[in-house]
């Protein structure tokens, strides 16, 4: 008989998978592998969540491999910038290259500057132009329009971060600093190409390990790849059910607490993977995120988990003299002390140069 697991159920598997059950000692490069890169397309809230998942994290411990290339951010999965390792730059970059080809061709602002366009001969400029040095893509595009003057300098720089595996280099992403958005390719920054044999069943089967239980869609939302039913089928999975009836795919000896495991608070970054990588959210995401009504145009809200999943959003206001930790609960809760201690600790992580920390609960 196939084993149904309860939404708590699938919630703590996922949690503990994610370092947010407990806390990993693991070094930084080796939990960024283990969850396949987290998402980081801004240059700093990322480093919440590996403060949240990683027992006495400082943020060198990831600027530093940021500089010396073990760690890159590189557009992978749903082609946005992921914060992954070296290796997993080389090795994942060419399974979403369909999803570039794709948003290439068919994007609303640039597709139309593709037609009739030699798009290999702009690539081979591009690689050029990136191998004298990281460039912005305003100045990329500029000095590719001077020998395609009929195309949009924006939509020919577009063409090569479809093309071109680029990573977003240093300073910009390194705690406490900025820099312009500046690219190049990883054959100069790494030293060598990607691997010209990607393996699908790989990824999926890392993104169980980071990710699971979950369903095929789950997979295709995390990876913005298509058509993956036959790959996760050919695997040597375990089928489940979660208490709706949908078919979960797991690996056999992936850790599934039971679904009354405790789950500390946790504070989660604007962009935290936790949150965008399953087709259905419901295993932590609450239907309060939704009836708040958040701005889409308007800042990304930053949630914390109580009992494992979204019971509220956080930001941090500061002054010169005083930082302070707003939480705004989606609910009275009945005990905010482990809340608070944990903001406490958010607060001396986020702003260790400010004399004075607050935290408030708001209603």
């Amino acid at each position: 008989m196939t084993e149904v697991l309860s939404r708590r159920a699938v919630n703590r598997a996922t949690l503990a998978r994610q370092f947010l059950l407990e806390r990993t000692t693991r070094p930084v490069t080796e939990a960024v592998a283990h969850l396949v890169g987290l998402q980081a397309q801004t240059p700093h809230t990322w480093y919440t969540g590996l403060w949240t998942r990683i027992a006495d994290f400082r943020p060198e411990e990831a600027a530093d491999p940021l500089v010396d290339r073990t760690l890159v951010r590189i557009a992978v999965m749903r082609s946005t910038i992921h914060l992954v390792t070296a290796s997993d730059a080389l090795a994942l970059r060419p399974l979403v290259q369909p999803v570039l080809d794709r948003d290439l061709f068919r994007n609303h602002t640039h597709g139309p500057d593709m037609r009739g366009l030699d798009v290999d001969a702009v690539v081979a400029a591009g690689r050029a132009l990136l191998a004298e040095k990281p460039r912005t893509n305003k100045e990329l595009g500029a000095l590719l329009h001077e020998r395609w003057p009929d195309r949009a300098p924006s939509a020919l720089a577009y063409a090569i971060r479809c093309r071109v595996p680029l990573v977003q280099v240093p300073p910009r992403g390194l705690w406490g600093r900025s820099g312009p958005i500046a690219h190049t390719s990883v054959e100069v920054w790494l030293g060598e190409g990607v691997t010209d044999r990607p393996s699908v069943e790989d990824m999926v089967l890392r993104y169980l390990a980071a990710f699971g239980p979950a369903t095929v869609k789950d997979v295709q939302t995390w990876s913005g790849l298509t058509r993956l039913r036959e790959v996760v089928e050919r695997l040597p999975l375990e089928r489940l059910r979660d208490e709706d009836g949908q078919e979960l795919f797991d690996l056999p000896d992936a850790p599934r607490p039971d679904g009354d495991t405790p789950a500390p608070v946790r504070f989660l970054y604007d962009f935290d993977n936790l949150l965008l990588s399953h087709a259905d959210r419901r295993r932590v995401v609450t239907p309060d995120v939704k009836a708040r009504d958040y701005d889409p145009h308007g800042p990304v809200p930053q949630f914390f988990l109580v009992d494992g999943v979204t019971a509220g959003d956080w930001r941090v206001e500061r002054t010169k003299e005083v930082a302070t930790l707003e939480l705004r609960p989606f609910h009275r809760l009945s005990d905010v002390d482990e809340l608070e201690r944990e903001g406490a600790a958010l607060l001396e992580f986020l702003a260790p140069d400010v004399p004075k920390h607050d935290v408030r609960v708001l209603y």
